[in-house]
């Protein structure tokens, strides 16, 4: 998976031409990037501060180990680097760009959908196979507590937003050279040393003073939001240098949605919490944060923002008529679904009973090692499968993965949500919405059939029935 392709979107007119050149152009380029992620915050962070998270991702780097770097080979698509805190001691961790955002290897392995339990489940199977040695398990094997469920998973948990700029394999060389040469140990330091600083260091090694903090919009620390507006800012003064922006989707799921990513004046101005105390107690300071958020916090990352599919194209967000015919040709198949099965329970009904069913299943892997969950059918265990490849094997249970699938669509077409979703993800979840249904109506043709012909074989017609029906002239 690249994340690389140079657009440059401000209205609808450059976005439509960005969407043409994406029919000819493939995502993946043979040329070396360094991409910021801004990740909106989640949690208490969005509760509370709201700032989020910032991280990198280099297409020329690789991880030798999860703290020793490499230059990538052709087949490899690099990793996401990021400062943590309280994970095994270190300062940075790199790891490979699929996991950190899903906690599979496989692009074809992502979740359509995913609870809390599969996430977990995801994320400590990546850990057991490729971070042991840094998180080992507990004395009873189980998976152990802190921090470290953030280095893989993270688009389970926010929307992230990506700012790509080119690099130079020179470069990517010489920062190899710099980390790992250096100390890599825990620094952490909200303020002096957080996330978006290790970010700005990053960014500032490729391109010197591209990215800078704000002491007005954000009293001298460094937050992921600044890094992204100034990126932004640089890259437009840059033409000659290839760039990009773009969102990544969170997976639709029973988790939280995350929240929008805030600088630190514009949390305070934003917040009523914190905002009316302070114009009744401290006028002049609230005025002061009202004249940092008009100068730096009007910068909003999902304007006008293309969105990375399901099959590594950029794509809009569906407009308000495409969500209203979405809508009606979901309510269609629903509709329709219910007129070929014996119960119809309703839609609010058969919604909470696909809600109890994927509460009481275990996350599992199926036999080709992509994910799946396992369910009880009227006493019986069977194993559904939640990726794109592999929900429409013959031997799952099709009423879950239908109800998954509508799950999906649901969580997708909410207004707050759908500007964050790309159009041809939502068409393509229809067509396969459209196929489970397909599937579920030729198994209940067959067992009718089955059932029938066992009826006949269990009671043959006998010799008088078959006289009259047979009458001799």
């Amino acid at each position: 998976m690249s994340l690389s392709l140079p657009t440059r979107t401000v209205n609808r007119a450059w976005r439509l031409s960005a969407l043409l050149l994406l029919c000819v152009c493939s995502i993946r380029r043979a040329r070396a990037e360094a991409t910021l992620f801004l990740e909106e915050p989640y949690s208490y962070d969005g509760a509370l501060a709201g700032t989020g998270h910032a991280a990198v991702y280099l297409s020329g780097l690789c991880a030798e180990t999860p703290v020793k770097l490499r230059l990538c080979r052709a087949d490899e698509t690099g990793v996401v680097l990021s400062r943590y805190h309280r994970v095994a001691g270190y300062d940075w961790i790199a790891i490979p760009l699929v996991p950190y955002l899903y906690a599979v290897e496989k692009e074809e392995d992502i979740p359509l959908f995913a609870d809390k339990k599969m996430v977990a489940f995801l994320r400590d199977r990546y850990r057991r196979n490729y971070l042991e040695k840094l998180i080992p398990d507990l004395p009873n094997g189980g998976a152990p507590p802190g921090d470290w469920y953030e280095l893989v998973g993270a688009s389970y948990l926010r929307t992230i937003y990506a700012y790509e700029i080119e690099t130079t394999p020179a470069l990517d060389a010489a920062l190899i050279r710099k980390l790992n040469s250096g100390p890599n140990h825990d620094r952490f330091n909200l303020i002096t040393a957080n996330c978006s600083d290790f970010a700005r260091m990053i960014i500032d090694f490729y391109h010197p003073h591209a990215v800078h903090r704000s002491i007005i919009g954000d009293l001298g620390v460094t937050t992921p939001k600044q890094l992204a507006r100034t990126l932004s800012r640089y890259s437009h003064h840059h033409p000659e240098l290839q760039s990009s922006s773009f969102a990544i989707a969170q997976v639709p799921g029973t988790t939280p949605r995350s929240k929008p990513v805030h600088g630190v004046t514009e949390c305070g101005l934003t917040a009523k919490k914190y905002m009316l105390p302070l114009f009744a107690l401290h006028p002049y300071i609230a005025g002061s944060l009202i004249a940092g958020y008009l100068g730096h916090g009007r910068f909003d990352p999902s304007k006008h923002t293309l969105i990375l599919n399901a099959t590594d194209d950029l794509d809009l967000p569906p407009t308000r008529a495409d969500r209203r015919n979405y809508q009606s040709r979901l309510q269609e198949l629903t509709q329709s679904a219910t007129s070929v099965t014996s119960v119809s329970p309703g839609a609010a009904a058969s919604e909470h009973r696909w809600e109890s069913q994927l509460a009481a299943a275990e996350p599992a892997i199926d036999a080709t090692g992509k994910p799946a969950v396992q369910v009880s059918v009227d006493g019986e265990i069977k194993g559904v499968g939640i990726a794109r490849t592999n929900i429409l094997t013959a031997t799952t249970d099709s009423e879950f993965a239908i109800g998954l699938v509508e799950a999906r669509l649901r969580e997708e077409l909410k207004p707050a949500i759908i500007r964050k979703t790309a159009r041809s993800d939502v068409e393509n979840d229809l067509l396969l919405l459209e196929r489970l249904l397909a599937q579920q109506a030729r198994e209940l043709a067959a067992a009718a059939l089955a059932r029938e012909t066992s009826y006949n074989a269990a009671h043959p017609p006998s010799n008088e029935s078959a006289s009259r029906s047979n009458p001799i002239p």
